[in-house]
This record gives C-alpha cells, sequence and structure tokens, in this order.
C-alpha cells in the first residue's frame, strides 16, 4: 500500500534534522536553523495527519502498516529488523508525540532566541524526537529498546542543556542513572523473552504467550516485573520517581516535551502495548496498580507545598501517570490511553504557559514572587486557566473530566478495581484540585510582585491557543452512557487493547461521576478560601510546627531523595574510597607510571637537532645490517 511506503518519513525527518543541525549547525543562520528544527518535525506531523486519515477511513486488512527497511544483523537465528509498525495504538502515540512535538518545536523558536547554542538546543530536540518515534513504531523489542535509550540520552543532554550552572549538571546526570536502573531491569526482562519465545518481535511474542504460558507462572509474573520496572524509571513512578522533579532544570520547552509527548509516557505505551504478559501475570497486573495509586497520592501532596511552578506541574505529572499506571493495574487499557492523550495537551499547556510568564518575569519561578498577572498577560492567563480547569477535571466542560471520570469508574466497576484503590484516586482528585487552584491564584491573582518586560510574541501564544482548544474539546470523543455514550476513542483502540471486564450488580455510574464533580470542587474551593479569601487560615497553618514539618516532608517529596543518599549513595561511595586502591588499581596505576616513564626516556630521543637524527639512521642501518651479516 501506498501509505505504508511513507511510513520510514515520520522518524527521517526529525532524523535529517538532527544530523544537519548537530554536523552543520555552527554554520547556518538561526533562521535556518529554526526552519530545519521546527519544520522537520511540522514534516513528521503532516505525513502522521495523512497516514492516519488514511488509516481511519480505509483500515488495512492486517489491521496495520508495516515497512521493513533492512535486516539490522544476523547472529545464528537471531536476525532483528528495522522494522516499522503502525498500528492503531502507535498511531494515537505517534499523532501525540508530532502534533504536540510541533508545537513545541514552533514555541521553542521564539523561547529560545537568544540562546548562544541555537542550534545545540534544536538538534537535541530533534534527535529526543526521533528517539520517541521510533520506540512507539518499532515492531520488535531490540529497536524499541533503542528508542528507549536514545530517550534516555536526550533526556541528559536538554536537561543539562545549560550545563554552566552545576546544578543543572547534577540533575541530568540524576534522570540518566536512576532511568538506568529501570532500564537495565527491562534488559534482562528482553533476554527472558528471547529465551522463552526465540524472538524479540512484539506481534510474535503476544500471540504465542498465551499458548506457551497458563496464567499466573512464576516465569510470566518475572517478565511482566522486569518490563514494569523498566517503565517506573521512565515514567517516574514509585520508587524510581525521585529524578523528575530535578528535571525542570532544562528549559520549559524541554519541561513540555518530556512531559506531554515523551519520555515519561514510554513506560505506558510498554504496558500497554505488552498487555498480554501481564494479563498472565494478576499478581504484575495488581503490582501496576498499586504503584500508580500510591503514586498519585504522594506527588499530589508533594505539588501542594511547592513554590516553583515548574516542580508544581512535575510533581502534578507523576500524579497524573499514576493514574495511567493504575488504569492499567486495573485492566482499563483504553481509559489509560485517553487520558494519556488529554494529559498530554492540557499538560504540554500548562509547561508552555509557565515558560511564558516565566520567560517574561525575568526567569522567576517562585510562584510567590508573582501574582497580578491576570490583566498583565491576557493570553496566558486564560489558556492557563483552561489548562489548569483540565487538569483539575472541572465537570463537564474540559477534556479532563471525561478522561479521568473513566479511570475512576473503572477502579471501581472492573472486576480488577477495588473500593481502596477508587478512594486512593477519588481522593487524589481532591488533591489535584487543589494544588492547580493554589498554583492558579498565586501566579495570577493578587499584588504583583514583579512585573513583566514584555507580551509574548504569537510564535509562543498561538500553541497556547490551540493546546488550549484541544483541553476544552478532545474529551468529547469519549463520553459516557449517560452523557451520549459517544465511543470513537475506545472503538478504535478495541483491536489492539482488551475490553475492560466490569462486575455485575453495580451502582450506577452516575453516582460516582458526582462524587467526582463533588472531589474537583471542594478542592477547587477550599484551596480559594485559604489562598484566595481567608488567607489568616494560611498564616494559623504556617505557625504550627506539626505543619511545617508537614510541609517541609511534602516539598522534599517525601524524604526520598534523602533516604536513598543514606541507604544507597553514602555505602556505595565509602566502600568505593576503601577499594580504590586495591591490588587491581594499583595494577592499572604501574601500567600508567610505566608508560610515562617510558615516554619520557624516548621524549630525549626527540631532541629537535638534524644531525642526532641523521646518527640514528645510520647507526639503526648499520644494526640491521650486523644482523643480516650474521645470519
Amino acid at each position: 500500500m501506498m501509505m505504508e511506503k511513507l511510513l520510514w518519513l515520520v522518524p527521517a525527518f526529525p532524523l535529517i534534522g538532527f544530523l544537519i543541525l548537530a554536523l552543520a549547525g555552527k554554520h547556518l543562520s538561526r533562521f535556518w536553523i529554526a526552519t530545519l528544527g521546527a519544520g522537520s518535525i511540522c514534516l513528521s506531523a503532516l505525513v502522521v495527519l495523512v497516514m492516519g486519515v488514511a488509516f481511519l477511513q480505509s483500515p488495512p486488512a492486517n489491521g496495520h502498516y508495516e515497512q521493513t527497511l533492512w535486516t539490522w544483523m544476523e547472529v545464528g537465528s537471531f536476525n532483528p529488523k528495522i522494522t516499522l509498525y503502525l498500528d492503531e495504538l502507535s498511531l494515537v502515540f505517534v499523532f501525540v508525540i508530532t502534533f504536540i512535538g510541533a508545537l513545541i518545536h514552533l514555541y521553542s523558536i521564539a523561547f529560545m532566541a537568544g540562546d548562544k547554542d541555537y542550534a545545540r538546543f534544536f538538534a537535541c530536540m530533534n534527535l529526543f524526537v526521533f528517539s520517541m518515534l521510533l520506540l512507539v513504531l518499532a515492531d520488535n523489542l531490540l529497536l524499541l529498546y533503542l528508542g528507549w535509550e536514545g530517550v534516555g540520552l536526550c533526556s541528559y543532554l536538554l536537561i543539562g542543556f545549560w550545563y554552566e550552572n552545576p546544578d543543572n549538571g547534577y540533575a541530568a546526570r540524576k534522570a540518566f542513572i536512576i532511568t538506568r536502573i529501570g532500564d537495565t531491569a527491562m534488559a534482562i526482562g528482553l533476554f527472558v523473552l528471547f529465551y522463552q519465545f526465540g524472538t524479540l518481535v512484539i506481534p510474535d511474542i503476544i500471540r504465542a504467550a498465551p499458548s506457551l504460558w497458563s496464567p499466573g507462572v512464576p516465569i510470566a509474573t518475572l517478565t511482566a516485573l522486569l518490563l514494569l520496572a523498566g517503565g517506573l524509571g521512565k515514567s517516574a513512578q514509585l520508587p524510581l520517581q525521585t529524578w523528575l522533579p530535578d528535571a525542570m532544570a532544562g528549559p520549559s520547552p524541554v519541561s513540555a516535551l518530556i512531559h506531554a509527548a515523551t519520555m515519561v509516557t514510554a513506560g505506558v505505551y510498554l504496558i500497554a502495548r505488552m498487555n498480554v504478559l501481564f494479563q498472565l501475570s494478576p499478581v504484575a497486573q495488581t503490582i501496576v496498580a498499586i504503584i500508580g495509586a500510591a503514586t498519585l497520592l504522594l506527588a499530589g501532596f508533594s505539588a501542594l507545598a511547592q513554590h516553583d511552578i515548574k516542580r508544581v506541574l512535575a510533581y502534578s505529572t507523576i500524579s497524573q501517570i499514576g493514574y495511567m499506571f493504575l488504569a492499567l493495574g486495573v485492566g482499563a487499557w483504553t481509559a489509560a490511553i485517553f487520558h494519556f492523550m488529554i494529559h498530554a495537551f492540557f499538560k504540554a499547556l500548562l509547561f508552555l504557559a509557565a515558560g511564558a510568564i516565566i520567560e517574561v518575569l525575568h526567569h522567576e519561578h517562585n510562584m510567590y514572587k508573582m501574582g497580578g498577572l491576570r490583566k498583565k498577560l491576557p493570553i496566558v492567563f486564560w489558556t492557563f486557566l483552561i489548562g489548569a480547569a483540565a487538569l483539575a477535571a472541572l465537570p463537564l466542560i474540559t477534556a479532563g473530566f471525561y478522561s479521568k471520570d473513566q479511570i475512576l469508574w473503572y477502579t471501581w466497576a472492573s472486576v480488577q478495581g477495588n473500593p481502596t484503590l477508587w478512594f486512593i484516586a477519588f481522593f487524589g482528585a481532591f488533591l489535584t484540585a487543589a494544588y492547580t487552584t493554589r498554583m492558579l491564584i498565586l501566579s495570577f491573582y493578587g499584588e504583583a510582585k514583579t512585573e513583566p518586560s514584555h507580551q509574548p510574541g504569537k510564535l509562543m501564544t498561538i500553541p497556547l491557543v490551540i493546546l488550549a482548544f484541544f483541553s476544552l474539546f478532545a474529551g468529547f470523543i469519549e463520553l459516557p452512557h449517560n452523557f451520549g455514550h459517544v465511543t470513537l476513542f475506545s472503538s478504535l483502540l478495541h483491536h489492539v487493547l482488551p475490553e475492560t471486564i466490569l462486575r455485575t450488580g453495580l451502582s450506577s455510574e452516575a453516582l460516582f461521576q458526582g462524587l467526582a464533580a463533588a472531589a474537583t470542587l471542594v478542592g477547587i474551593f477550599l484551596a480559594y478560601l485559604v489562598y484566595g479569601k481567608k488567607q489568616a487560615v494560611l498564616v494559623k497553618l504556617e505557625r504550627s510546627n506539626f505543619m511545617r514539618m508537614l510541609h517541609s516532608y511534602w516539598f522534599s517529596g517525601w524524604g526520598f531523595d534523602r533516604l536513598y543518599h543514606v541507604m544507597l549513595v553514602r555505602p556505595i561511595v565509602y566502600f568505593a574510597n576503601i577499594n580504590k586502591n586495591d591490588v587491581f588499581d594499583r595494577l592499572y596505576q604501574g601500567i600508567t607510571i610505566t608508560t610515562v616513564r617510558l615516554y619520557q626516556i624516548l621524549s630525549f630521543s626527540q631532541s629537535g637537532s638534524l644531525r642526532w637524527y641523521v646518527m640514528g639512521l645510520v647507526v639503526g642501518a648499520i644494526i640491521i645490517l650486523g644482523i643480516e651479516i650474521m645470519l
């Protein structure tokens, strides 16, 4: 088919943009750097749009597009190919990556205009998008892993983009090292899969797994948990979540790309793609749900205590991905992917709007030094308000309500859900509304503490308006039965993801929709009272020793960094210092010292005197002739 032949263009455009900018970026003007950097992603998005329309209008007979470019390697019976695979699931991810990625790149043209490393920024951003596209289009797990590691590399390069500040370099290293923990477990999981199935081709594994493994067998649980560990690292879920708040050291467009369209959604994609393995291991799937529930709750509390607007959004991302993991764990597969897509729209909007605020306020991140921006930055305010409403799941009028409400309902109603998980998700919805309202009030209302230096340009505001539109209306493609029963999204994915099985004898869904709406409205109202109308209450809370201690605990992310430093970092450094002069180190030091001494001796022959060089040649020739004569 014609569309299959275009598939390679989707990752090719970002890759070409990266190669040109990396090799020749220093010799290009800023206009051409911006044109190549943003244009390559826009072209990729255009190809995806054309292919997507064709895919939906005339679905392929086998349910997917597939294009094999070449054989990667041949080692015995192991011959992985560079094959791109597009089905309904990867189509959703590719659309989000390219469409939102294009908007972020257009925004970056203006946001990064004054940066001295303009070409390096766009080169890394293009490579980031290419790696994520490779990850979601791969038909085999080895190619997926290549994209997986490429995303990790790019996160290191972009989080530490402003490397002159040592803290930024530390944040980049932290993200790289922590995600390596999960990546190592995932690599072991791939070895197990190849040992069991003799292949890493994803469709082949999905078809063969139910016949080779019976439900609940230990090998299925082991494999699923190893893949889950990889997902926990990339998606910043407990206990590997500590890198993400520090990742805010990168430029705001980087934060938007990491949180909305690329890195942190990789774990969600991996579990959804390999859903058969998790269905064969009820234990592993339950663990996914528990981790998601615990993460969304802990991150919600931490978001309430932050001062930096980007760190609030970072903890919000951890929490919202927790909702996605919860949905995957209770078997609400399409609900998780639906929330992924809606979250991508409003989270990209919030990060880009926050970046606009930071940029016009002389790079101020502290919300307590903002305020009064509602009338001074009207476009930013209204778009931020829409994104905040979607994040808080404001009932009926925002896309976030429909995606989150679906998760809450399935957490109660599915055969794998239970009241405890539902209550955690319900309380998380209250927390989300509270910290979102707090962020909005501190940033836009009250007395102005810092005056904006200028108004954001159109290249920064147009992406905000487009994302605001989708944050409001994208949710209407999937509505519950009592709201019109629109199932365009779940119907699209029902070929590749299992249907959610509901328990019998359930209460009315409308009751739970009302409870979800009430949680959101109560959270908004209480935050409005505390941070808007009755700030005396906030003063009293701040004077309480218990609340100060609790605030400090939440502010530090529940002390996980300190815990890991005490339990892991210190012991490793301690034993490394003891071991640094062992026999192996002395052996290598001896080799080094010997090499240096030989170099110093031989350096005497490099005197710069032509007579000595001629004499050396003569003596050498005499010695060689003498040896020949003797032989």
